[in-house]
């Protein structure tokens, strides 16, 4: 199906299983342990062995010698597989690095070898055995030296550095109110529940992998070119997967050294990646240095407006797109935008936790409160009076919808915002500096081709199958409920099959683009599965309704199942789109409200209250579209108050590795969650009229905690994540 024109009406406007607030079909499995995960697929296979992987203890040289003698001998050991052993393997199109090195190191951790034995503590105990001579040469570590001489970058456009509007360094020069400043992020550790994991099984020359990613088709792809192999010679499977957030979008080491591992034993491996290699073996997201500049008229009109930032990252590798939401956000007739990329010898960077505008938003979103305040604007009516109804850069070109301002003005209703005192450090409860902080909310909608199967058995239950994932954000739900509503069944005669490489190749999981693209693929296919249906019991496929199982056609009415009585219907097909993610600008939008206190004591802040307003397109689930909103606005708090990775910059390494180390957040940092959904559905988007919404739900956040942590102190701080240590000496004296 193309999906070049808007969505007229079509049978998901009935709303009657899309929309609703269902639970999860695969919280039972969840809750009771019955729902496989890549690490747990014992019934499929047996006689398993254990793999245990052996990282680099350097950053940065070469591997002299790799003596596996000792680790061979130990008890238990079956095999020990080294980059010389497995000959030689290709690299995958979305892996910066090879996935195992030697004899050249890339960065501290990478994988140099696969311990092989009968169990667990066998193998990593021999992997300690593993005796490594190195070269030890110079690395690139240290971000703030490495961007003095890094060239401009563009993600989408190599060889171009900067995009411009106007003239902005003539209209700042002018401007009668200006901000000039920098922010720092650092970089960020995937620390899900579920670390990457795999099991992996030959039969003849035929490879199965059980793993944790969010992407079937590119993980299986990359798994073929890495390992030299015919992609029908291998199979992927991942039905369920505990927590991506971009870090499993991507092949791992886990998997190629499962499956290499299982080749050399001759036997099932099974192979889970420690939690301490984790941050430095898999990718993590950059740290990045900011500046932004922003010129504007005494009424708070924005002539000017620059954002600038710089990360690093491997040789091949790309930049942190911190400033593409700049391009978008807010008007202004003059605009640069500018990304730098260093090359830094660190483990590789990409993808996490809605990369770009997570970061970015953390900096403009502060910087624009700095600029309302030297407006002696209140935020919300600075951030108002510069809004747009189309591209900065393109005026003929709209959005297709932008409910921004409403976000903000019924946020702030809800919120209680009048009662905000605008001078900082003026609100005291006990022992607490009180504050309020607002962010804007952002986020680009992408569409992405995504195809699905679909078949109707002759009992009536429509079966669902895809490669998609679910990552624990109800992809199996929104799926069942899409099916549910084009068949006219209950959801509960619909069984969804994902996670396969062997099923229709889907958008996957990634991007805020899974749900809306992966639904808009099982529309397709059940377009073609009610022709069908239609065609086989003789009605007019234009004057055919499902509804309450039955199939309806004029006077004529027909349980479902009948159509399928003399044997099961099968329909394919995929959503592809065509210019009208071109023609119209299609983003999603939010406001973020947080409530903070400080301890006047102590510096230590905690967050009082939350709450986002959302304009995403239709939500599909609102129950769990909401699961998903909170736990990114809890990862939003973790960016803006403790997470950090540390570089030991003279030996190359994120040395807090470790959950005790590299603080996330828990139930006891987090208060009440308010989430609410504005009333859209974007015909432009697809046929669902569905955008993206769980990444949207981090955007903005640590913005509107640092500005609610300087509403309360009157210390702006600019430099994440906003520890005690950084203002404790500036807060008000006591009293």
């Amino acid at each position: 199906m193309k999906f070049d024109t808007p969505a007229g009406t079509n049978p998901i406007d009935q709303m009657k299983a899309v929309g609703r607030a269902h639970p999860r079909i695969d919280g039972a499995l969840k809750t009771t342990g019955l729902a496989p995960y890549a690490y747990e697929h014992h019934r499929e296979i047996e006689n398993v062995a254990y793999g245990y992987i052996v990282g680099s203890a350097i950053a940065k040289g070469r591997i002299d010698t790799l003596d596996t003698a000792a680790a061979k001998a130990a008890p238990g050991v079956i095999a020990v597989v080294t980059a010389a052993d497995a000959g030689p393997l290709g690299k995958g199109n979305f892996n910066t690095v090879k996935l195992l090195g030697g004899p050249q190191v890339d960065h501290y951790h990478q994988a140099i070898a696969v311990v092989v034995a009968e169990t667990f503590e066998q193998a990593r105990a021999a992997a300690g055995l593993v005796r490594v001579d190195y070269t030890r040469t110079k690395g690139r570590f240290d971000l703030d030296a490495a961007l003095k001489t890094a060239p401009l970058t563009d993600a989408d456009k190599p060889g171009k550095g900067e995009d411009r509007v106007g003239d902005f360094e003539t209209a700042f020069d002018a401007a009668p109110v200006k901000l000039d400043a920098e922010y720092s992020t650092p970089g960020h550790s995937h620390a899900m529940m579920e670390p990457f994991a795999s099991m992996a099984a030959w039969d003849g020359d035929a490879l199965t992998v059980w793993t944790s990613n969010q992407m079937i088709n590119w993980g299986h792809s990359d798994l073929a070119k890495t390992l030299g192999m015919p992609k029908e010679k291998i199979t992927l499977l991942s039905p369920y997967v505990g927590g991506g957030f971009g870090g499993k979008l991507f092949l791992r080491t886990d998997a190629v050294l499962a499956a290499l591992g299982a080749k050399a034993a001759g036997r099932p491996v099974k192979l889970a990646m420690s939690r301490p290699m984790m941050a430095n073996n898999a990718t993590h997201r950059p740290a990045t240095r900011q500046r932004i500049r922003i010129g504007a008229t005494e009424d708070g009109t924005i002539t000017a407006i620059a954002h600038q930032s710089g990360s690093g990252d491997q040789p091949e590798g790309g930049p942190e797109t911190a400033v593409l939401q700049t391009q978008l956000l807010y008007a202004g007739a003059n605009r640069l935008t500018s990304m730098r990329l260093a090359v830094l010898d660190l483990p590789e960077g990409n993808a996490m936790r809605a990369p770009g505008e997570a970061p970015g938003m953390m900096a403009l979103e502060v910087a624009m409160d700095e600029m309302a305040e030297k407006l002696g604007m209140d935020p919300i009516a600075f951030r108002a009076k510069n809004d747009t109804q189309v591209d900065p850069a393109d005026p003929e070109r709209r959005f297709s919808q932008r409910q921004l301002v409403r976000c903000l003005t019924e946020g702030a209703e809800q919120f209680g915002w009048s009662r905000r005192k605008a001078t900082p450090g003026t609100v005291r409860d006990g022992r607490w500096l009180v504050g309020m902080g607002v962010a804007s909310a952002f986020r680009n909608h992408i569409n992405r081709t995504s195809g699905a199967r679909v078949r109707l058995g002759r009992d009536g239950v429509v079966t669902v199958e895809t490669d998609m994932t679910d990552i624990g954000t109800g992809s199996y739900t929104i799926i069942a409920q899409t099916a549910a509503e084009m068949m006219g069944v209950p959801i509960d005669a619909v069984e969804v099959k994902l996670g396969s490489s062997a099923l229709p190749v889907s958008a996957g999981s990634g991007g805020q683009f899974g749900a809306a693209n992966a639904t808009a693929g099982v529309y397709a296919a059940c377009v073609k599965l009610r022709e069908a249906i239609a065609g086989r019991l003789g009605f007019a496929p234009t004057d055919t309704v499902f509804e309450g199982g039955k199939v309806t056609s004029g006077t004529r009415s027909v349980d479902l199942s009948q159509a399928a009585a003399d044997g099961e219907l099968v329909a394919e097909d995929k959503i592809e789109f065509g210019d009208l993610g071109k023609t119209w600008q299609l983003s999603t939008f939010g406001a973020h409200f947080v409530e903070v206190g400080v301890d006047v004591y102590t510096g230590a802040t905690r967050l009082r209250r939350m709450l986002a307003v959302c304009a995403a397109g239709r939500i599909i689930n609102p129950r769990t579209a909401r699961s998903q909103v909170i736990g990114a606005m809890t990862m939003g708090v973790g960016s803006a108050l403790m997470e950090e990775l540390a570089v030991d910059s003279r030996f190359g390494l994120f040395i807090n590795h470790d959950l005790a180390s590299y603080e996330v957040p828990v139930h006891a940092d987090i208060p009440h969650q308010d989430v609410i959904f504005l009333d859209e559905a974007d015909e432009k988007a697809n046929p669902m009229k569905a955008k993206g919404i769980g990444e949207l739900g981090l955007c903005g956040v640590g913005a509107a905690v640092a500005n609610a942590v300087y509403n309360a102190t009157g210390v702006r701080l600019r430099d994440y994540p906003l520890t005690l240590d950084k203002h404790l000496d500036q807060l008000p004296t006591l009293a």
